[in-house]
């Protein structure tokens, strides 16, 4: 009896690969999860290809997890479920999906039922069509509140496209198509999810980031998560960004220039006041100038060795985590 030929290794793997992951963090978005099911699954039956559903449940405090863990007896579904041990925030969740991921292609997309799974299929033939990194959606017809959502994400989006230079209309859309091994990459840390297409310029060409108009609806169950409190925050992480993006390398740059600036403004005070005391013969012990002379000085050394320990951190840096997982768990367990 002949044995039967193995299967060549490279054929298993291809066999077994995923080509697209769903990654959707959710927090308190129990009533949406039967609907965000069955909207993703009909979106994607025709895709023709092995795609996985993550869904990372950021410390939920309803019956989300319930009824997400209610989806594993759906046919034909790869679901895998990351279950935070309390709530780390949006950012964490994104950053443990993608950790997770195994699609060639992974879109995120909120939880709340305001991104329409139905573009995904679109997307990804754009985003091949145009040969892009991360394909970013445009909510172009908005389903939100004018003062507490419009206006401030208005003013955000034209601020952020100034200070970093990536000219898309709307980071804040969750819809965003990217390609993995690029996506893992970075790291998405604090608040930062605001501003993935910032770090992802920071490993590929501008030119790879594009964006495309999608649907938006109006959210139907629960509450915002978000409020006008945002927009301060934004501002702040925006002073980061500009940091990481131009100095994040040189961190030695940005602290010792600034102490040059202190420097040089001390010298030229100390050149003035000795000129005063030795060639006018002007007492100086009381001048207010000779004291901001010394703090500018101080200032200076202060900031040129503090950008000397900046220069070793980012040369000793390691990846930290930012979330800590409770339980992670698939179909079989």
């Amino acid at each position: 009896m002949s044995k039967s030929q193995p299967v060549p290794l490279f054929a298993r793997d291809a066999a077994d690969e995923i080509e697209l992951s769903v990654l959707i963090p959710v927090c308190n978005e129990e009533e949406s999860i039967a609907p965000l099911f069955e909207r993703i699954c009909d979106a994607l039956k025709d895709f023709g290809k092995p795609w996985e559903l993550i869904i990372v449940d950021d410390g939920s405090t309803d019956g989300t997890l319930v009824n997400v863990r209610k989806e594993f007896g759906r046919e034909g579904l790869d679901l895998k479920i990351i279950e935070f041990q309390r709530n780390f925030g949006q950012a964490a969740g994104l950053q443990a999906g993608i950790d997770t991921a195994r699609g060639r292609l992974l879109v995120t997309l909120d939880g709340d039922l305001q991104n329409d799974p139905y573009d995904i299929p679109k997307m990804i033939a754009v985003l091949e069509e145009r040969e892009l990194d991360l394909l970013c959606g445009w909510r172009k017809s908005r389903q939100d509140g004018l003062v507490l959502r419009l206006i401030p994400s208005w003013i955000a989006n034209r601020l952020i496209r100034k200070i970093t230079g990536v000219t898309i209309h709307d980071y804040g859309c969750g819809l965003k198509l990217y390609r993995t091994k690029v996506l893992k990459q970075i790291r998405i840390l604090g608040d930062m999810h605001r501003f993935i297409p910032a770090w992802i310029a920071g490993v590929v060409p501008t030119s790879r980031i594009g964006e495309m108009a999608v649907n938006h609806h109006a959210r139907q169950f629960g509450e915002s998560k978000y409020g006008i409190s945002r927009t301060f925050r934004v501002f702040l992480d925006l002073l980061s960004v500009l940091f990481f993006m131009r100095f994040r390398q040189r961190p030695g740059h940005f602290f010792g220039s600034i102490g040059l600036v202190f420097g040089g403004i001390s010298a030229l005070m100390f050149l003035y006041l000795f000129w005063a005391k030795f060639i006018l013969g002007e007492s100086i012990g009381t001048r207010p100038m000779l004291t901001i002379a010394v703090m500018l000085f101080l200032g200076s050394v202060q900031m040129i060795t503090t950008g000397i320990l900046a220069e070793m951190l980012a040369r000793t840096e390691r990846d930290t985590t930012n979330y800590v997982i409770r339980k992670s768990y698939g179909r079989d367990g």
